[in-house]
């Protein structure tokens, strides 16, 4: 099966955009229609999060969500097989001219990539732009032929040096010290040993330290980068350095950075990754929320 989807998909790597996208809308309402137990996830992370939007606005903003996720997946066809011509004609960078520079400019840096649909986009672009490869910290996948597919196109540029998890932090803050941009995707549950509770969205909520500790003990300034889909394939908008981060105080550190993934997603909520069970890890004494009763509101 794994290896007709991948065939599938170099064959969809030929497609034009527009009728792309048209496909992907149809596998979107499709899953939305197929695949309960993920709307449910959605749904109940959206109320969490927008608690005064109503039902109707929290139904359409999922069904939205489902829509731009298989969009975004089928989008991997062109973005790992076709052209790299045409990849970059898709891929438009916007930010002011200050963050630009810095991007462009040496030294160690960390690239803050919260979950969009848009985040192997805005990876690849990345790597495209990079005078030198770019550090990613990847995950297995649970199946061999799906894993090496899908490393085989995050690293297609050729500009890229991958850490695995499993490896631990050690070559990542030597790199960071010689030196390497790293790009880092912290913004998930990854359970509470390696968490610390702050509030995402006015939810109380573990998250992964990791952004404060890297840039501290990789002697690393921050920024933060956030891709979109458009209608013409993806937009890359990166800030300027944050100001004073890290500080002392990892919590408050951990704090902001949800606060300025918050910003981004209010300006478009259907494009965050909100099949994940983002709330899954409680604080202790709270009850679970994806639990069946806790579907109706």
């Amino acid at each position: 099966m794994s290896v007709l989807f991948i065939a599938l998909m170099r064959f969809l790597s030929h497609w034009p955009l527009p009728a792309l996208r048209v496909l992907g809308h149809v596998l979107g309402v499709l899953l939305w229609a197929v695949v309960p137990s993920r709307r449910r996830i959605v749904q109940i992370n959206l109320r969490l999060c927008f608690p005064h939007k109503s039902d109707a606005e929290i139904h359409h903003l999922a069904r939205a969500h489902f829509v731009q996720f298989a969009q975004s997946l089928l989008d991997r066809a062109w973005l790992w097989h076709a052209p790299l011509r045409l990849v970059e004609q898709r891929l438009r960078w916007v930010g002011s001219d200050l963050a630009m520079a810095q991007l462009a400019q040496e030294g160690p840096k960390i690239v803050f990539a919260p979950h969009f649909v848009g985040l192997d986009a805005g990876g690849l672009a990345l790597t495209l732009k990079a005078s030198k490869p770019v550090a990613f910290i990847f995950v297995p996948q649970h199946n061999k032929v799906m894993d090496a597919w899908v490393n085989q196109g995050r690293q297609r540029t050729g500009n890229v040096k991958p850490y695995f998890r499993h490896e631990g932090v050690k070559h990542i803050m030597s790199g960071l010290r010689h030196g390497e941009m790293l790009h880092l995707s912290p913004d998930m549950d990854f359970g509470p040993e390696e968490s610390v509770f702050v509030s995402f969205m006015g939810v109380p909520a573990a998250t992964v330290p990791s952004l404060s500790r890297f840039a501290r003990l990789g002697r690393a300034p921050v920024m933060s980068l956030v891709t979109r889909m458009t209608p013409q394939g993806y937009e890359m908008e990166v800030s300027e350095m944050w100001s004073d981060f890290p500080t002392a105080d990892v919590q408050a550190d951990t704090q902001r950075m949800n606060d300025e993934l918050a910003k981004a997603i209010e300006r478009t909520p259907d494009q965050y990754y909100w099949v994940h069970k983002r709330f899954k890890t409680r604080p202790e004494g709270a009850p679970a929320v994806y639990k069946k009763a806790e579907i109706s509101r």
